[in-house]
């Protein structure tokens, strides 16, 4: 790092907070203007929030990390929530915009009722802003203080540091993320976020071009990973079709259990399910329904199909450059050291620190919604009037960044983290989807859901004689028994009175069979068709994975599946534009009124 990398990284640095304390009277009104920007962001800020929050520092450890020990296809671990992100924008969005809550725990006093819906709001808020949350910001730090020390950050000032100052000097960061977060709420998170997603993509793809260019171009390339290792590093899928029928790939770095573990369960049984509370906060926040749909797909392209690329490359060039390397999480941020030159390295460390600043502040804004809207202002202070909760609210985001920075010095591998956040949030995944489809799921089958699935994910990731090494098995037995133990719970306990779920209903009127008697006694239609959703989701996974396997083909010259997947994507675009045109709104009834009636005026 040279005089002038220094300067640009400070720039941005300053950029940031003024923008975040600017924007800081559009969040003094009101507890929504603060978490959810008063209902009125635009799909496209939404949607790359979404994106920018889901692009942190640790993203590119991670996948530097995942593809040097598995290979290309071990990034299943987090393409398969891609079947969620995309349930979530035809089957959850305009949910979650019409339910109009500040955060989903406050989901559960609208779905459910009496003392069982406010303990879970309680718990729920609990988990996710302290042990859940903090570990997030935890692991983030963890990655900062990794790219810190690998660039040698503070050695190009003439500083010799030991491990506590680097820490120190992350929160620093932090803290500096916190002044703009707790001044601004969630306008100065998602306005940052716009412009830290896209200086953080173009330094990945800067990263990417100058690491490839070392290596002799992309063939170059893929002949010399297929040396480096004995395992088929570049398969996207970990089985071959052959004269003999399919096979399984051994050597392909994850076990069989493992793979259908991430296709078949993983997506359905984490806890983000019906969308995520990041993701929900943006929902709730979009201007519409449809902007918070548009939204949701806006994220998945973003997400999967553009930036995905530029980090498996970066990671094959470090495996190529860097065998021996132990900690391969390491092999990102040293491509940047030995291959970058001044100015560009100050340009992408920058926006290494723009990707940390952008979900650091989600998690500080998200944890904090939690803590005042759902512990502070509806059981500490129901009394308390807007400007009170405001003020709470910037108390919490100083909480929480305090507490994630006290996580951050029990993390150690960023991969390992990863894996014990997805198995302590396991397990109450089918519970969350069918509450918004059937009637007889109640408080006590979600709160027992929630909390078998944490404590059964936690024993069976860090409690030695409980540990259950293979991830896809862990994974399955945490799903297991959460289910079994919801089930009874709910088969022994009474229902949701007729009221709140007539309450229910008639706020969100979702569509399936779960709902039949209270269409009959509240006389409203379901406004979401769930069939056609259904369908429209099968489109849009074509459409989604078919193009970014497209993309990772042709890249990485693998030709067939290239065209092939082109195809996938084609087909699943065209369905989907078909079932478009059978997409109507279906007209709202005047209060006292029915069923609509042919030719009748709303």
């Amino acid at each position: 790092m040279q005089l002038i990398d220094w300067l640009i990284v400070l720039a941005y640095l300053g950029f940031t907070l003024v923008l975040g304390i600017y924007l800081s009277r559009k969040a003094s009104g009101s507890l929504v203007d603060f978490f959810v920007s008063g209902r009125s962001l635009p799909w496209w800020l939404a949607g790359t929030s979404m994106a920018a929050t889901t692009f942190s520092i640790d993203t590119p450890l991670y996948i530097a990390g995942v593809v040097g020990a598995r290979g290309i296809v071990g990034n299943w671990e987090w393409w398969s929530f891609g079947v969620a992100h995309v349930v979530m924008i035809y089957v959850f969005a305009r949910l979650w915009r019409r339910s109009e809550i500040v955060t989903d725990a406050e989901l559960t006093e609208l779905r459910y009722g009496g003392p069982t819906a406010a303990v879970l709001r309680g718990v729920k808020a609990f988990l996710f802003a302290v042990p859940i949350n903090c570990i997030g910001i935890g692991y983030a730090m963890l990655a900062m203080v990794k790219v810190v020390d690998a660039l040698e950050l503070w050695q190009s000032l003439g500083i010799n540091p030991g491990d506590g100052l680097k820490l120190w000097s992350v929160v620093g960061i932090s803290l500096l993320v916190l002044i703009y977060a707790g001044f601004s709420g969630l306008w100065g998170v998602v306005a940052t976020d716009f412009f830290q997603f896209f200086l953080a993509l173009i330094g990945a793809v800067i990263v990417a071009i100058a690491a490839v260019s070392q290596v002799g171009g992309m063939g170059a390339l893929v002949d010399q990973v297929q040396q480096v290792s004995e395992q088929d590093m570049l398969s996207f899928i970990p089985v071959t079709v052959g004269s003999s029928g399919i096979q399984w790939r051994e050597a392909a770095g994850i076990t069989v259990n493992t793979f259908f573990a991430y296709i078949f369960l993983q997506w359905w049984a984490f806890r983000r399910s019906d969308g995520g509370g990041e993701f929900i906060q943006r929902l709730a926040a979009a201007k519409t329904e449809a902007e918070a749909e548009q939204s949701a797909w806006f994220f998945n392209i973003l997400h999967y199909v553009i930036r995905t690329w530029p980090w498996i490359v970066v990671a094959l060039v470090a495996l190529v450059v860097y065998p021996d390397l132990d900690d391969r999480e390491l092999g990102y941020p040293l491509l940047m050291l030995d291959f970058l030159p001044p100015v560009v390295l100050g340009i992408v460390v920058a926006s290494l620190v723009a990707a940390f600043m952008s979900t650091v502040s989600t998690l500080i804004n998200w944890g904090a919604s939690y803590l005042t809207n759902d512990l502070y202002g509806r059981f500490i202070r129901p009394e308390a009037g807007e400007a009170e909760l405001v003020t709470a609210g910037r108390v919490a985001s100083v909480l929480v960044t305090l507490l994630g920075a006290l996580a951050a010095f029990f993390a150690t591998r960023v991969t390992e983290v990863f894996r014990r956040v997805i198995a302590i949030g396991t397990g109450p995944g089918l519970v969350l989807i069918l509450r918004w489809y059937w009637w007889r799921i109640n408080a006590a089958a979600e709160l027992a859901s929630m909390v078998g699935g944490f404590l059964i994910g936690l024993f069976t990731s860090v409690v030695p004689l409980l540990t259950i090494d293979e991830f896809g098995l862990r994974l399955s037995v945490t799903a297991g028994i959460t289910t079994v133990i919801w089930v009874i719970t709910m088969l022994t306990t009474d229902p949701e009175s007729d009221e709140t779920l007539d309450r229910f209903y008639a706020k969100v009127r979702p569509g399936g069979p779960g709902w039949y008697r209270q269409r009959i006694r509240t006389e409203l239609p379901p406004i979401q068709d769930l069939g056609l959703a259904i369908q429209r989701v099968l489109a849009a996974l074509l459409l989604l994975f078919g193009a970014m396997f497209a993309v990772g083909g042709f890249l990485l010259l693998q030709s067939l599946t290239g065209w092939l997947s082109l195809v996938i994507a084609v087909l699943g675009g065209v369905w989907l534009r078909k079932l478009s045109k059978r997409d109507r709104p279906i007209p709202t009834p005047r209060p006292g009124r029915g069923d609509p009636e042919e030719g009748s005026e709303y």
